[in-house]
């Protein structure tokens, strides 16, 4: 079988799939939707906002096309602001695309000693303020920006102020696995709650106890929908699909996955790990001979869990190996791993940018623009989810 994907011309550029509906400027209609331009192009060779080709019925429905006059009304919402961090500005820029919105006026730059000094340079009294800033690598940095970001609103007399975190980082660190180590995890929300925080906006936690060390609400949001979109503009057998969940602490998440993508069968690679970042697979629970093997996990850092995995998998005879993810953090050897050939494709979204140092043939970067977009809108409208089959928002 084939790859799910045509090849990119360039091996060297990854492929971006976005989906927007709103209107920019010149409201340029579509076949199915409205398309934006972004006000600054992003660095993809196809990055810019495009309707994705989904097989009749199943668009999932928080992508249904808007009627025009809640766009309008939308956008002349003077209430809500959008500001970016220096951590993923492609990401916000996306996503104030997505809502008919521009960017907030922000300075933010660092001193010779590298302390970070931000400066909003627009009024946001009385508004709801929505600050995008990932803690990827450099987590410290981005993280302390972040903070930095929340002081700067809340002595300016924003009304709220909901902190985006497409990849939170440190969600690792969420539990006691040893005698006298840190729970991280709920050091950064106290500091993220302290910093004057009023609520949190995530993508796919690590864990999702995470949720209850904040003490400010928290919208979890999942990537799920996104790749499913991807998965459902191909033409693969589903008799032919197998979702495999890396490790077992990942089994609820590929079950779910795998209910979703034509209740597909499930397998499960179970590993023992010897230290941080080091893992040792041992064997496989499930058939895969002849399947096309798709593994979903919520990050990539080091790959040593996916590609010990996929190596098993092909082992097992396994036909093609698929990676999806929603962090690419992709921290060395990750790259020389994903690019070894294990893999057919490796897909992930854009919650942390990709260096194009990172850029390989097999990679496929899909944005989670709109879904962010749909949440900050919902949340700033007072509304809730709960969408079938694609109830992923996560908004109650």
């Amino acid at each position: 079988m084939g790859s799910l994907v045509q090849t990119s011309n360039s091996p060297l550029i990854p492929r971006v799939r976005t989906s927007h509906r709103i209107l920019d400027e010149a409201r340029v209609q579509c076949r199915s939707g409205v398309r934006c331009r972004l006000v600054e192009p992003l660095k993809f060779e196809n990055g810019k906002p495009s309707t994705p080709a989904l097989p009749a019925g199943k668009d999932p429905s928080f992508l249904a096309r808007p009627q025009l006059g809640n766009i309008v009304s939308r956008k002349n919402d003077t209430r809500l602001r959008i500001f970016s961090g220096t951590a993923n500005p492609s990401l916000s820029q996306e996503i104030a695309c997505y809502m008919g919105l521009e960017l907030g006026k922000i300075n933010i730059k660092r001193f010779a000693d590298g302390e970070i000094y931000v400066q909003l340079q627009e009024s946001v009294r009385g508004c709801d303020v929505y600050l995008v800033q990932p803690t990827c690598p450099p987590a410290n940095e981005n993280l302390m920006e972040l903070l930095i970001m929340i002081d700067a609103c809340r002595r300016a007399s924003a009304k709220n102020i909901t902190a985006v975190i497409p990849y939170f980082g440190y969600a690792r660190a969420d539990r006691k696995t040893q005698g006298r180590e840190s729970i991280a995890a709920k050091l950064v929300a106290n500091l993220i709650t302290e910093a004057g925080a009023n609520r949190v906006l995530a993508c796919d936690l690590h864990s999702g106890q995470s949720m209850g060390y904040f003490d400010i609400p928290v919208d979890h949001v999942y990537g799920q929908p996104v790749v499913l979109d991807y998965l459902a503009s191909k033409r693969v057998c589903s008799d032919d699909l197998v979702v495999v969940s890396p490790d077992v602490g990942g089994v609820a998440r590929a079950r779910a996955f795998a209910k979703k993508l034509s209740d597909a069968p499930l397998a499960i690679v179970d590993k023992r790990r010897h230290g941080h970042n080091v893992a040792e697979v041992m064997n496989l629970i499930g058939d895969v001979k002849g399947k096309v093997a798709v593994m979903v996990d919520d990050m990539i850092d080091t790959a040593g869990t996916i590609s010990k995995g996929a190596a098993l998998l092909h082992q097992e005879g396994a036909r093609e190996v698929y990676a999806c993810t929603t962090h690419a953090v992709f921290s060395p050897p990750a790259i020389e791993r994903l690019s070894s050939g294990l893999f057919q494709e490796v897909i992930i979204t854009n919650t942390i940018p990709v260096l194009e140092k990172n850029y390989f043939p097999q990679l496929t970067v899909l944005s989670v623009a709109n879904l962010l977009g749909e949440t900050i809108w919902r949340v700033h409208d007072d509304c809730s989810g709960g969408f079938e089959p694609y109830s992923s928002l996560g908004i109650d």
